[in-house]
């Protein structure tokens, strides 16, 4: 009884440390979609404020009249976000599937390159990169954006251990032996059982790809074909007045999707955390 009783002061102070740090995380979101409602004189004087103001239709005019479309951007962003993000996934998947259930024997030699290739920054390659998207005419084109992501070493690295850890080896014989083939057997068996970290690098490869600056502003030059962030870094090119009130806007548009992909995944999340709590 008496220890119960020393327990509780402890768990109060975790809750009060967990609480503090979970509105010090929301504190940058809050300040952003209150700032969006804010006029830029008010942002000026007084940059840190939880009240929101009457200016976010007038913010929004002023964001549309920047040749800012942000129906476009949001098309144009989910196509590249999601197409990316179910190419790395499914392939990262499959790679890891095949450097766990089959023996061969440049098996552990393919997958130290494969975390070699982890080493080599994107920007490195870029430039080899475009040129080759323009002289095979793929520059205003979504399909450099998204076929590369079938490249992903470090989700094929998680994806790996995962299924070290989660995948029976005993229920791909099984199947085998019922006369199923190899690919039915992955995307009817093993995907299933992969959904927690599906899921998790999922959100990750989705937010990374949503949130990409560097290569689309590169390879897309044409307006119709802008992503939500190149529309986002080009509200700022007002030589005379910066509009932050608009430039907020613009980020929490931005930002939105990104909640809406990790409310609808985390369930998963969840579930393969508790899945591990069980075996451990």
């Amino acid at each position: 009884m008496k220890k119960t009783q020393e327990f509780r002061p402890f768990m109060i102070f975790v809750y009060i440390v967990c609480a503090f740090l979970t509105v010090l995380s929301l504190l940058p979101f809050i300040i952003m979609v209150v700032n969006s409602t804010r006029s830029t004189n008010e942002i000026q004087q007084h940059a840190l404020s939880l009240i929101p103001s009457t200016y976010l239709l007038n913010n929004l005019k002023i964001l549309t009249g920047k040749s800012f479309d942000p129906i476009r951007g949001f098309i144009n962003s989910m196509i590249v976000s999601t197409g990316s993000t179910l190419c790395s996934v499914y392939f990262s998947s499959l790679t890891a599937y095949a450097l766990v259930v089959y023996k061969w024997k440049l098996r552990d030699s393919f997958f130290t390159f494969i975390m070699a290739v982890m080493m080599i920054p994107g920007q490195v390659v870029i430039i080899g990169f475009y040129q080759f998207m323009w002289q095979i005419h793929l520059t205003n084109s979504f399909l450099p954006l998204i076929i590369p992501a079938i490249a992903a070493p470090s989700m094929v690295f998680f994806m790996r251990q995962f299924m070290l850890s989660s995948l029976p080896l005993d229920i791909v014989n099984s199947a085998r032996i019922d006369g199923s083939r190899e690919f039915q057997t992955f995307n009817s068996i093993v995907l299933p059982i992969m959904k927690p970290a599906m899921a998790t690098q999922g959100i990750f490869a989705f937010v990374n790809s949503w949130n990409k600056l560097f290569e689309p502003s590169i390879l897309l030059t044409q307006q119709d074909k802008y992503t939500m962030p190149i529309m986002v870094s080009l509200l700022k090119g007002d030589i005379y007045k910066t509009e932050y009130g608009s430039i907020y806007l613009g980020l929490t548009l931005t930002v939105l999707p990104l909640f809406i992909v990790y409310f609808a995944l985390s369930k998963y999340i969840i579930a393969g955390v508790a899945l591990g709590g069980v075996k451990g």
